[in-house]
């Protein structure tokens, strides 16, 4: 891989706590190789005016999602996030196949590079189609050049066999994955979950040397089957089961309380908040607490810059002690979360050594630009139509706000066609019976 200097911009060194500095970065071999003055000899790529960055990261999606942008829907309103859940994501994820799974990760991905995200947490289902199904999301989301950690999502809402199954997706998965891919063993939520597959996700995940990427409380209903079934909490089930460990990725954790988030920060699980989905959901807030939370999208997109704005927003209202520093800290503990899993300590940093997982803002700061206002300039003026170029592991993916390696044009016509065609199939997929216990069934 040849050498580029990025030359002349204001540096992002690390986000928390924010370091900047006016240097070139040269990068090398798919790393930083360093920040400072550009040798002669090199290829180069004026940054004079820009805002360099490291890679955002996603620390939780369900790419299947961004082909149902504006699908129809005919059936009643939901009222509840079960509701949710039964009309709408257990419908279109049983009308999943390998062609609409292939192209909801390519249109997704692209769009999350386009937006500066350099790395996906992404939480896979498609009932009628497991076997290979990570293989198919890993080979597109290569083919744009994003980073990702993939998963199946057990559950036992479509029976044992299909529970089964996702568990050896997983696993043979984890057994060999491909170079810009990491493994996790997905798990929907305790609600979906008996014991015995519980268990064996746990299980898996120690065998496989990964953690557990999961669902915690997003709701009420969460907590009531655990109540109900288990005579606990969700997060005490979760623990006895041995699922919340150091490698553990928990999504949500809306409906927990002070006990359950210090049992979470006590194993060193990472929470992955995602403000715009649990607006849209209306399932609650759920205020950031421990030191591991990161921010993921739920699905809406791949744009962490939008995402950690609305986060900022909305941990703001609730509390005006909300520091300014608050989604930068968010973003570097996804980079965090994705460095551990790599093996890359400094991922999210642009230093000597780190990963070259860079973005470039064409941003004009119309106000002094420290790393004492960098916050202020993050929440109140970036956007993600600044993003001008990206760099994953070194590979210029974007530059000059388009694909190197695929045609945007060509890529939408084809995930339209392939959306309409998706729709089409989801249209004759029945709401799902499968429900939270309040009592002593999950099924009604």
């Amino acid at each position: 891989m040849s050498a580029l200097a990025l030359c002349g911009g204001t540096v992002a060194v690390g986000l928390a706590p924010a370091e900047l500095t006016d240097a070139d970065v040269v990068v090398e071999d798919g790393r930083i190789a360093a920040v400072g003055p550009a040798p002669a000899g090199l290829a180069r790529r004026d940054c004079s005016g820009t805002l360099v960055l490291p890679g955002n990261v996603c620390a939780h999606t369900h790419l299947y999602s961004a082909l149902s942008r504006g699908m129809p829907y005919s059936l009643a309103a939901p009222a509840s996030f079960t509701e949710i859940l039964q009309r709408v994501w257990w419908r279109l994820d049983r009308a999943l196949d390998e062609p609409s799974v292939r192209m909801s990760a390519l249109a997704g991905g692209l769009e999350a590079l386009l937006a500066g995200t350099t790395t996906v947490f992404d939480h896979h289902s498609s009932p009628n189609f497991v076997d290979g199904s990570l293989d198919v999301l890993a080979g597109a989301l290569a083919a744009v050049g994003l980073r990702s950690v993939l998963c199946y999502e057990v559950s036992d809402r479509d029976g044992p066999e299909r529970a089964a199954a996702g568990l050896a997706e997983n696993v043979r998965f984890a057994a060999a994955p491909p170079p810009l891919t990491r493994p996790m063993i997905g798990a929907h939520a305790s609600f979906t979950l008996s014991d015995d597959t519980l268990l064996a996700c746990a299980a898996a995940a120690a065998d496989t040397g990964t953690g557990v990427h999961i669902h915690v409380a997003e709701d009420e209903a969460d907590q009531a089957d655990a109540a109900a079934l288990y005579r606990c909490r969700v997060t005490q089930r979760l623990e006895a089961a041995g699922v919340i460990t150091g490698s553990a990725l928990l999504a949500h954790c809306v409906h927990i309380d002070e006990a359950e988030a210090a049992l979470i920060a006590g194993a060193g699980a990472t929470v992955a908040v995602n403000a715009r989905s649990n607006m849209n959901n209306a399932v609650g807030h759920g205020p950031a607490r421990g030191p591991r939370v990161a921010l993921g999208t739920d699905g809406i997109g791949g744009d962490m810059i939008t995402e950690s704005q609305t986060a900022f927003f909305r941990a703001r209202e609730a509390s005006l002690a909300t520091p300014p520093s608050w989604p930068l800290d968010r973003l570097a503990a996804g980079a965090g979360a994705a460095g551990r899993i790599f093996g890359e300590p400094l991922l999210g940093r642009i230093t000597p050594g780190a990963p070259a997982d860079i973005v470039v803002l064409d941003y004009a700061a119309p106000a002094p630009l420290t790393a004492q206002s960098l916050a202020g300039h993050w929440v109140f003026g970036c956007s993600p139509r600044q993003v001008r170029d990206v760099l994953v592991a070194g590979e210029l993916v974007i530059a000059d706000r388009r694909p190197t390696r695929l045609d945007p044009a060509e890529l939408a016509a084809l995930a339209r066609r392939e959306a309409q065609r998706l729709w089409d199939r989801a249209a004759d997929v029945p709401p799902h019976p499968f429900r939270p216990a309040t009592g002593a069934s999950r099924w009604p």
